[in-house]
């Protein structure tokens, strides 16, 4: 899959506005999380009905976190990124009234960087 919208983030946040004088006041600050990683098979990939049927049930989980390792070995913290539209998007190859399990989607996935879950405290109990 795709990594479609990789370029379209700026790891900066700017404020710019103006003081009583005239004056430009710029901040700027470091993003931690919130990058968009939107996955789509565009053509290149196609996955059944059954995958499609699997990841809709993990997005069913609210405010669960995954570990997404993409195939350059770069690994994300992320959430499903609801905001951006549906979650798991699918679109048939082709048309089916009713389709099998092995029936062939296209696929975008919405994700969002989130930090790292909390690592559990270990059980000192005896």
């Amino acid at each position: 899959m795709e990594w479609v919208d990789e370029w379209d983030w700026n790891a900066i946040e700017q404020e710019q506005e103006r003081s009583l004088t005239g004056a430009l006041i710029i901040q700027e600050g470091l993003k931690l999380y919130g990058r968009p990683i939107t996955l789509s098979s565009n053509g290149g990939a196609w996955f059944t009905l059954a995958k499609v049927r699997e990841l809709e049930a993990a997005a069913a989980t609210p405010a669960a976190v995954h570990l997404l390792t993409l195939p350059t070995g770069a690994q994300h913290y992320v959430t499903w990124n609801r905001a951006a539209g549906p979650a798991v998007q699918a679109r048939p190859i082709h048309r089916a009234v009713n389709p099998g399990p092995d029936w062939l989607y296209e696929l975008t996935l919405r994700l969002i960087t989130v930090a790292p879950p909390p690592i559990p405290e270990p059980n000192l109990e005896p």
